[in-house]
């Protein structure tokens, strides 16, 4: 049994935590409460612009209702300027997984980032097409890719690409399987101003489109690599709990000498000290340097003050079960 006093209580000191990180204009995007790790496992909050997204872990669903419909009055008394709230239902029908609109209109299409803009298609998975605990990448990106060839692997919906542009990066490449999500990236590119160039944004199957590229002689100072958790295609199998070395050596002939690959593991049950050894394998021969680690921001991690409930798999000396390492790549 759930006591939706205390969940209350919860997301109250939760809310007060992320306060500083809104800004007047509600343009921002921020995790306002991290069940998981602060006191309801069953429920994660996120915002982003002028819409509240909750999603419901629950399962069956319907034992989280009178925690849900509390929440959704603290949203509206806390934020009056909500416009809308979105529920996500994840053992729930494709569309209630996608999002119900249960409160307003108006959803949100975009939000602004470190002076970025990034388009939304809230409703179009059964995440918000935008991942809060890569912001810290984006930043790198910004502070680090002027002027620099990026290509982005499983871009999805291109935030790590988009932030390369930003940054003045000389070319972005973005792949992904799906056509749709690149769709989102280009709307995102228009949000700001960037010219599109569609030969540019690439859709195809990781494991072959990677070996053309080699073939091809391509060459990028950073290659992205934020695979989902698990994918299967005829070509390959993506399994983040079975590691990453494939993956990052797949894409090591495509980095210059003295470039790095960004290399993201979100693998819940991989714990910080295994991906750590992984990566340190992988940097045995010489050629692979752990540069650093980007932690995860603390709405998404939850603040020391907040945090309840200890993670699954210990993340050390990462912060988050979202494991970010900056690898610098050398060649004979």
């Amino acid at each position: 049994m759930i006591d939706v006093a205390t969940v209350q209580s919860y997301l109250a000191r939760a809310i007060a935590a992320r306060l500083p990180l809104l800004d007047d204009r509600h343009e921002t995007a921020v995790r306002l409460f991290n069940g998981f790790l602060e006191g309801c496992p069953q429920l994660v909050v996120e915002l982003f612009g002028e819409t509240a997204v909750l999603t419901n872990h629950a399962t069956p669903p319907e034992e989280l209702n009178d925690v849900l419909t509390a929440v959704q009055q603290i949203l509206r008394d806390t934020f009056p300027w909500l416009q809308a709230i979105l529920l996500k239902t994840r053992a729930g029908s494709e569309e209630e997984k996608q999002g119900v609109l249960v409160w307003g209109s108006g959803i949100t299409s975009k939000i602004r980032e470190h002076g970025v803009r990034y388009a939304l298609e809230l409703q179009m998975n059964q995440d918000a097409s935008f991942y809060l605990d890569t912001r810290n990448v984006r930043r790198w990106a910004l502070d680090n890719l002027a002027g620099k060839a990026v290509l982005n692997t499983f871009a999805y919906t291109s935030s790590l690409g988009v932030a390369a542009q930003a940054a003045g990066a000389s070319r972005v490449v973005h792949t992904d399987l799906n056509k749709r999500f690149l769709n989102v990236a280009k709307t995102s590119y228009t949000l700001n101003g960037f010219p599109i160039d569609k030969k540019l944004f690439q859709t195809g199957d990781f494991w072959p489109h990677t070996s053309k590229m080699k073939r091809a002689g391509a060459l990028f100072d950073c290659v992205f690599v934020d695979p989902p958790f698990f994918s299967q295609t005829a070509a390959g199998t993506v399994d983040l709990n079975t590691g990453m070395t494939r993956l990052v050596n797949k894409v090591r002939p495509l980095v210059k000498h003295n470039g790095h690959i960004i290399a993201i593991n979100n693998a819940l049950f991989v714990s910080g000290a295994d991906y750590l050894a992984e990566l340190e394998a992988l940097c045995a021969d010489g050629y692979v340097q752990i540069e650093q680690l980007i932690p995860v921001p603390e709405d998404c991690t939850g603040y020391p003050h907040t945090q309840i409930t200890p993670p699954i798999t210990d993340p050390a000396p990462f912060n988050h079960s979202t494991k970010i390492a900056v690898l610098k790549i050398h060649h004979k």
